[in-house]
């Protein structure tokens, strides 16, 4: 392999600010839940609710996920942490990664139920808004594992091969498919992918949300193929592989017996909104109006209006006259 022809790893993970710990994987978890938010935010008001709702409901969302995400991870991977040799404590240690995403989505899921529910707001419509942010915050956080130099495939000498240096925890350096790299790739696909079809087909009743875990699935299966990191087997497949599955035709099920049952886009995304917007754009049009016939008014000078400033030339021109007469 020529020298430049590979991706290089990171030589560590971790920059100290003073005592303070700077985690890649961290930071690259940190910044897709902005991208989230922001991108989430921008499509429910284009909905017509309001703005900073997406955030409020991502308060209880985001927590629920990072915890649903762990325990899936170590509740599959628990010899990591609970087999001979093996400190449990490490089960707590998200920085070090291992998030599950089909368990950061489930109880995400439910966080985000608990947030629409306390503001009166269809749980599926918020799932349509947010879905493209979701796609876009996995591209970014997969980042995260290269930072950890975790997550590769196979090895290859292909000229984007992912150079693994570190060898712990059994890894042996050389040169591998860079899996993370994929799928990140696949996530902003997935994105661009629901972004057009909401536009197209004006999907609605959480089936824009559907379409996103119906792609991510598809994509997830073939990547996971690829992976040589340890994992369970059911009759020769890796069991998130088997997850992707079953997720997948659920996702697809709902797709067709929603599109059947509720056709259409939900016309009210949040109560009230679209009251309080159209009576801005009232009050808005109304000073806009005011403004333009201030504007439109004659000036008046100094000394008074111009009906004014006529009526006094006439009668200064009716003194003159009478003074010359006399």
């Amino acid at each position: 392999m020529e020298e430049l022809a590979y991706i290089p790893s990171p030589s560590r993970g971790v920059l100290y600010l003073g005592p303070i710990p700077l985690r890649g994987y961290a930071f690259c978890i940190i910044i897709g839940v902005f991208v989230a938010v922001w991108l989430g935010n921008k499509r429910w008001i284009a909905r017509g609710g309001r703005a900073g709702t997406v955030a409020d409901i991502a308060v209880w969302a985001v927590p629920f996920g990072l915890v649903g995400g762990r325990l899936y991870h170590v509740i599959t991977d628990y010899e990591l942490y609970f087999s001979e040799g093996r400190d449990w404590v490490d089960a707590f240690k998200v920085w070090e990664g291992g998030l599950g995403i089909w368990g950061a989505i489930a109880l995400g899921g439910l966080g985000a139920w608990i947030g629409c529910r306390r503001r009166g707001i269809p749980m599926p419509a918020y799932a349509d808004a947010v879905a493209p942010g979701i796609a876009f915050a996995q591209a970014i956080g997969r980042w995260g594992n290269w930072f950890n130099q975790e997550l590769y495939g196979k090895e290859t000498n292909v000229p984007w091969a992912l150079h693994i240096t570190s060898s712990a925890d059994g890894r042996v350096p050389g040169y591998y498919h860079p899996t993370f790299l994929y799928e990140s790739l696949w996530c902003i696909g997935v994105a661009f992918l629901v972004i057009w079809a909401d536009r197209r087909f004006k999907l609605g009743h959480g089936r824009a949300f559907a379409l996103y875990v119906a792609a991510y699935c598809v994509g997830r299966a073939w990547i996971e193929y690829m992976r040589v990191d340890d994992a369970h087997h059911i009759l020769g497949l890796r069991l998130n592989d088997w997850t992707a599955l079953v997720v997948f035709l659920l996702a697809v099920t709902y797709i067709v017996v929603s599109a059947k049952k509720r056709p259409g886009r939900e016309t009210v995304v949040e109560p009230g909104a679209a009251e309080e917007a159209a009576e801005a754009d009232g009050e808005a049009a109304v000073s806009f109006k005011k403004d333009e016939a201030d504007s439109s008014e004659p000036k008046a000078d100094a000394e008074g209006s111009p009906e004014e400033a006529e009526s006094a030339e006439e009668e200064a021109k009716d003194d003159a006259e009478s003074a010359k007469k006399s």
